[in-house]
């Protein structure tokens, strides 16, 4: 089990990663390319999010 610091780092990184993963989505419609990949990180991401917050 973490703890709550460990819970928080977590959290964190996912938000970090989530951010991230808009810009990318932001970068490649801006190009005309597909998102779809992107966009199913992000609904995985916020389900992970919403796992480690009900920790918290």
């Amino acid at each position: 089990m973490m703890n709550t610091r460990e819970v928080e780092n977590k959290i964190s990184e996912l938000k970090m990663e989530y951010i991230r993963i808009q810009d990318d989505i932001e970068r490649l419609e801006s190009l005309g390319h597909s998102i779809e990949k992107q966009e199913e990180k992000l609904t995985d991401l916020e389900k992970e999010l919403k796992y480690y917050r009900s920790l918290a």
